[in-house]
């Protein structure tokens, strides 16, 4: 007995079955007869309407396949992770103007860090800055070498500074050329506490006068400020002086630093019981040949100084290390190295140009008449300022006693005026204003024309 899908059908209401097997029953009902049987199949088997289709079915194999053949080739070469591609909903901006992706930018990426700075190297650096960091940071060599290539480049390049002829380095430059040590504030003011010298008075007589035309000294120094350091520097010659001459009754006596200890007795006291000396009334009259704490032009000498330091007390070191070490016979009592300077200057003209000495003998011109001021002072007397500052850097670098040959090569510049002139006394009273750079050069050329014991002369006159 065959089974009939009716027998299969579900419950339905009578008028339903009977319309039912009478289209069952009818030969046009074929259609609805395969519909029928269709839907009887899928309500006896339920869970076939929740079963995925065919071509479902064969994606998942698909996916599942290539999962195993990843899952076995990850075992023999595993490639570089990628990091997932930042969704839209990232606010991590990977590309201006752009919608290419960028696979290998993170989501949320990690501040950089910041890389030291590497040190330059010295030849890539240029002139000023290779000055700025030999200041800064010292020499980083062999000590000589170093000092050897700032000469050097003092004498090509220069120092940088601006048209009043200041320069943050410019100081520093000149106490490490003079090896000046460095020397605490409270020494200085120590040596100010003491009051008057016994070279004050005349110390005020120079300083209203000091460098009085010129504006930019006006503006930046005043003559305060000349006082102090001038009446401190003479304390420290005073000092030394006296512990020279072995004075037991002194009473200010001084550290190694030269800031005294005891400052209980007036100037006027100590003065008194010491015995007398050669600057006993004001202290630059002094003769012979014994050191003087004050000497007329020392006002005009240490106005670079001031112009050119940061403060008082850097100044006050550079000059005293100058005046003590450099040109010890420009501040004697009798000043024997102003005029030791004065007949090299005829020497070495003499030598350089030959014409112009004879001619300038020939009119009883010597230069203890027109060049004292420029050899007692370094041609501070002669303006402009700022040129005075850059010829003082080459004689910083290369030996003060240079002046003697920078005041032959402005001579050497003023030639043609002077050879044409039947007085030339008038022009020589007071020099044109100084051209550092052209000086600089003529002097370095004439060197070559002096000999070995005219150079030796000119390097140990100012001792």
């Amino acid at each position: 007995m065959t089974n009939s899908p009716v027998k299969h059908a579900p419950h339905l209401p009578p008028s339903t079955a009977a319309t039912t097997e009478q289209q069952l029953r009818s030969p046009k009902s074929s259609r609805g007869l395969r519909k029928l049987q269709s839907a009887l199949q899928l309500s006896s088997n339920y869970a076939a309407l929740n079963a995925p289709s065919l071509i479902s079915q064969q994606r998942q194999q698909q996916q599942q396949q290539q999962q195993q053949r990843n899952t076995s080739s990850s075992h023999h070469n595993q490639p570089p992770q990628i990091p997932p591609i930042p969704t839209l909903s990232s606010h991590h901006r990977t590309r201006s103007n752009s919608d290419a992706v960028v696979s290998n930018v993170p989501s949320n990426p990690l501040p950089p860090k910041r890389a030291p700075v590497p040190r330059k190297n010295p030849a890539s650096q240029n002139p000023r800055e290779e000055l700025e960091s030999m200041v800064r940071m010292g020499p980083q060599g062999h000590v000589p070498t170093e000092l050897s290539k700032l000469r050097h480049l003092v004498l090509c390049e220069g120092l940088f500074a601006d048209t009043d002829g200041m320069s943050q380095s410019r100081i520093y430059i000149w106490m490490i050329l003079l090896n000046a040590p460095a020397i605490a504030t409270d020494s200085y003011l120590e040596l100010i506490r003491r009051g008057a010298s016994p070279a004050y008075s005349k110390i005020r007589n120079d300083t209203f006068r000091t460098l009085a035309t010129n504006p930019l000294f006006k503006r930046r120094v005043s003559e305060a400020s000349l006082i102090r350091l001038l009446n401190a520097v003479a304390w420290k010659l005073h000092d030394a002086k006296v512990d020279k001459l072995g004075d037991p009754t002194r009473v200010n006596a001084a550290n190694e630093r030269g800031s005294p200890e005891m400052q209980h007795a007036s100037p006027v006291v100590k003065h008194a019981q010491g015995p007398p000396t050669a600057t006993a009334t004001d202290g630059s009259e002094a003769g012979g040949t014994e050191p003087g704490i004050y000497v007329q032009g020392m006002n005009v000498l240490c106005a670079p100084f001031l112009y050119a330091a940061r403060s008082e007390a850097e100044a006050f070191v550079a000059f005293h290390v100058f005046v003590t070490r450099e040109c010890p016979g420009y501040v004697r009592g009798a000043m024997d190295g102003v005029h030791k300077g004065l007949a090299l200057v005829d020497k070495c003209l003499a030598i350089v140009d030959p014409k112009l000495s004879s001619y300038l003998q020939s009119k009883h011109m010597k230069a203890e008449l027109y060049a004292f001021a420029s050899v007692l002072t370094m041609c501070a007397c002669t303006p402009p300022l700022p040129e005075v500052l850059q010829l003082w850097d080459f004689l910083f670098a290369y030996g003060p006693h240079l002046n003697i040959m920078c005041i032959c090569a402005q001579l050497v510049i003023m030639r043609e005026t002077l050879m044409a002139s039947p007085s030339p006394t008038k022009l020589l009273r007071s020099f044109p204003p100084l051209q550092a750079k052209l000086i600089i050069d003529l002097t370095v050329s004439n060197l070559r024309k002096i000999p070995a014991d005219i150079y030796e002369e000119l390097v140990h006159h100012a001792e």
